[in-house]
């Protein structure tokens, strides 16, 4: 057995002037295998577009994930908040369903002043919501619950796993940058993996951090030349034979697509 390796942008690539059904087809032509939709500045796309998407993915093979808007805070301490974010949220659910994505990419909120124990709580109720929305609905699609890059938001890797062990239909989205940012310029890929090697498919994103004036790394992505690494993952990723699909949230994004499926393939790797 080998890894199982998908790799694409967020969003439609950036040389590709057209709708995200013409960036299915150009990631296809690529050499890519997947694509994130992005709805991260809000939901404008129609169940009959998805549906459009969806047919281009069908044809290709191109693997379809969503990643629905920014705005979203399951644990505000405004209950009209957590009310419009939840419904944000399935709205991009009802999305990925009819173009047949996998996985809805979602920052799950803030601490504010709940603080972690409490906006936990929160969030882990929020998610039992929306999944019982997703079964009711027979939806084949999962709640990723990505970890972010701030102190001050939800989203350290132990606390995702914890709901993920609790709530059907949902799953990490491990994003290696926030990872690397959030602890202050260090990551142990090894580790990280370890703490998803129950999945059987593993989502994520990868790009570079910027380094800010205090020496750690703010959440603004750059191209994949600096830090955090990309060889060093690549080669966990080979050595464990991982099912993995890696959306490229750098602003180069197919481009640096490219550059990985290049690192994977000087180490011996070969996509099909």
């Amino acid at each position: 057995m080998k890894a199982k390796i998908k790799l694409g942008p967020a969003g439609i690539p950036h040389k590709c002037d057209g709708s995200s059904v013409d960036g299915v087809f150009y990631v296809h032509k690529e050499g890519l295998q997947a694509m994130e939709v992005q709805f991260v500045r809000g939901i404008h796309m129609k169940n009959k577009m998805a549906l459009e998407v969806g047919e281009a993915a069908k044809q290709t093979g191109v693997e379809l994930s969503v990643h629905a808007p920014y705005y979203i805070n399951l644990a505000s301490h405004k209950k009209k908040t957590q009310k419009e974010s939840v419904q944000r949220i399935i709205d991009s659910l009802e999305r990925a369903h009819h173009m047949g994505a996998k996985i809805v990419v979602v920052h799950p909120g803030y601490y504010g002043e709940h603080g972690p124990d409490k906006a936990h709580k929160i969030i882990l109720e929020q998610c039992q919501k929306i999944s019982d929305h997703i079964i009711s609905n027979k939806w084949k699609v999962l709640l990723g619950l990505e970890t972010t890059a701030k102190k001050k938001q939800y989203g350290t890797l132990d606390e995702i796993n914890d709901i993920c062990k609790k709530v059907k239909r949902t799953a990490p989205v491990v994003d290696f940058a926030h990872l690397f940012a959030k602890q202050g310029g260090a990551i142990d890929y090894g580790k990280v993996l370890d703490k998803v090697k129950r999945y059987k498919h593993i989502h994520s994103h990868f790009s570079n951090m910027t380094r800010n004036k205090k020496g750690g790394y703010s959440d603004i992505h750059k191209p994949i030349d600096h830090a955090p690494p990309f060889k060093p993952l690549a080669k966990e990723i080979l050595k464990r034979k991982l099912d993995i699909t890696i959306i490229s949230e750098s602003p180069l994004t197919d481009i640096d697509s490219l550059k990985m499926k290049r690192i994977f393939a000087k180490l011996g790797y070969e996509f099909t």
